[in-house]
């Protein structure tokens, strides 16, 4: 059974064999179920062992470590001691371990991390000599000083020069901090796991949740993990691999390998990688291995796996694999093409492509040659799609002028729900405050109207009565009108095809402009109410076919099957039957 070799209140082993039942991953965290689940597949990890969610609870409702965990850290570092053959804190083949977050649900980059603890002055000698080279064991040592100061102490870590002793490194750390590193390794293990607990609690963490929905209540586990090195020597290097394309979606592996490098190095950005066909290069053998362990993981989890890897001395590990992110092309093409190769069927397909990823791919976008313009403004894409005019910088202005036949931009330094009359007259909406959840980035979501957020004070008002356009999925603001592409579903192959899945699922019609019976449609877009999602039920329920974007958004579709339309006028119609598929099926579950 896994977890039967340590195991505890607060902590589980992770050592799973062919056929074990996994613990739950609400339990343990996606890092470590991942681990225990490469491990019943009979792929190579380091041994782990991990501190679960529930600990992490106990600790944010009492503000202390829970009663008896760090008995059973040591019972864990025992334990892998006994798998490693090395010792924590020893003068001689010490043992050094890295401490990862881990939430039931993936949130990247969102928490704390330390590598290298374990390490002191102390056995740096017994490293070196291993290795075989002493600046490996003065950078190991220098990666744990820096990761400490910044994870566990709290502040930023001084430069921490080559021709400097050890004794001055710490010092430095120590003075920046204001606080002393323990000597002993379980006072700075035991140190790292509440850094971890309280990272679930950072500002980030806690913003990251929000914009994704995650609850508040999961808390994260700690995966304490004998380190592997990939700067050991020249026979080591670290990477990332994606069983597919995340960019586009094809089905070739796709990722990143840099030689005598750890983790960091790679995400930090600090070091630029090479392709995996470094690795190629470099062994055959081991590249081979990788990609026939990622075919397995994409099998058994039917889903495109993200892989961080280490090679240490000729031997790869794999340290984690989870469902990969993917751009909004990746998404279909991924989905289509696996339910085309049987590993899911039609309604999984058709789930794991959001409207919104669908909207980015089909709303209007400059042509390559028009991207390349210098923009006179930048701020954050929240509401994709292209839309030229000039620019006004009151509501009122925007509809008295989009009256008159003008194309028109409303550009403020923010919007509230007066400015909404004028949102709709405009082709775009620019402010110079604001961010993803703001009244300009939501409504702009909701009419289906390109918006950016976030310009800058003073950088959108003072155009004025200039021509520009817009590129709500970019984020800039460009001079003058430039040239547009309209992106069509019918013409991309794996579009074509989840169109026709959704079109034959849809409860709602949803027809093109030119495929609309000659009959009263209430156009949405020409009534100000519409932005208001409490009132479209409302607007709706008198009629029986509608158009407009408003109506083409989350919002116009769960309207529009509330009040039971006989079809809507929309064009592209993917968007819009897709939401209504998902909604229709969130209902029924």
């Amino acid at each position: 059974m896994v977890g039967a070799a340590v195991t505890g209140r607060w902590l589980v082993g992770l050592d799973a064999a062919g056929g074990s039942a996994l613990p739950d991953r609400g339990l343990i965290g996606g890092k470590a179920w991942s681990i225990a689940h490469m491990q019943s597949l009979g792929l190579p990890t380091p041994p782990a062992f991990v501190v679960t969610t529930e600990a992490c609870l106990e600790y944010q409702r009492s503000g202390t470590m829970p009663d008896g965990l760090e008995t059973e850290l040591q019972a864990g570092m025992r334990w892998l001691e006994g798998r490693s053959g090395r010792r924590f804190g020893g003068d001689e083949k010490p043992l050094l371990v890295a401490v990862r977050s881990g939430a039931a649900i993936s949130m990247p980059g969102m928490m704390d991390t330390l590598l290298n603890l374990g390490i002191s002055e102390a056995n740096l000698a017994a490293l070196a000599a291993e290795s075989g080279d002493a600046a490996f064991a003065r950078d190991t040592y220098r990666r744990f000083l820096q990761l400490y100061a910044e994870v566990v102490l709290g502040t930023d870590c001084p430069e921490l020069k080559c021709g400097e002793n050890l004794g001055d490194w710490r010092a430095k750390v120590e003075r920046n901090a204001g606080r002393a590193v323990p000597d002993d390794s379980m006072r700075q293990l035991s140190a790292a796991v509440q850094a971890v607990f309280d990272s679930w609690n950072s500002r980030r963490a806690r913003r990251y949740r929000k914009h994704h929905g995650i609850p508040e209540t999961l808390g994260t586990a700690v995966t304490v993990q004998l380190m592997v090195f990939g700067n050991f020597d020249g026979q080591s290097g670290t990477g990332v691999l994606f069983s597919r394309n995340p960019l586009d979606g094809s089905p070739v592996p796709y990722g990143e390998y840099l030689r005598r490098a750890q983790g960091e190095d790679v995400v930090s950005g600090r070091h630029t990688p090479q392709s995996l066909d470094d690795l190629h290069a470099h062994s055959p053998r081991l590249h081979a291995q990788l990609l026939t362990a990622a075919g397995r993981l994409e099998e058994s989890n039917r889903e495109v796996q993200d892989i961080e890897f280490t090679v240490q001395r000729g031997t790869l590990y794999l340290l984690q694999s989870r469902t990969a992110k993917r751009a909004p092309a990746a998404a279909v093409r991924i989905a289509v093409d696996m339910q085309r190769e049987g590993a899911i069927d039609i309604a999984e397909a058709i789930s794991r492509v959001t409207p919104a990823q669908v909207r980015s791919l089909l709303s209007p976008r400059l042509t390559a040659a028009a991207a390349r313009t210098t923009p006179l403004a930048t701020g954050n894409g929240v509401s994709p799609g292209v839309g030229a005019g000039v620019v006004v910088t009151s509501a009122d202005e925007a509809e008295s002028r989009a009256k008159r036949g003008e194309d028109v931009i409303l550009a403020t330094a923010t919007t509230c729900p007066d400015d909404v009359h004028g949102m709709i007259a405009a082709r775009a909406v620019v402010t110079e405050f604001g961010g993803s959840t703001s009244h300009a980035a939501v409504v702009g979501r909701s009419l289906g109207l390109p918006c950016v957020v976030g310009c800058g004070a003073g950088a959108v008002t003072a155009l004025d009565g200039e021509t520009v356009t817009v590129d709500g999925g970019a984020g800039g603001v460009y001079p003058g009108v430039l040239e547009i592409d309209h992106p069509d579903e019918r013409e991309d192959e794996w579009l074509r095809q989840l169109l026709q899945w959704v079109a034959e699922r849809s409860p709602l019609r949803v027809l093109r402009p030119d495929e609309a019976p000659e009959e009263d449609i209430l156009d949405l877009d020409a009534l100000e109410a519409a932005a208001d999602p409490d009132r479209l039920a409302e607007l709706l329920r008198e009629v029986e076919a509608a158009g407009g974007r408003t109506v083409s958004s989350d919002e116009g579709i769960a309207a529009a099957l509330a009040a039971k339309l006989r079809y809507i006028v929309a064009e592209p119609t993917l968007p819009p039957l897709l939401a209504a598929v998902q909604m229709s099926a969130g209902k029924e579950s």
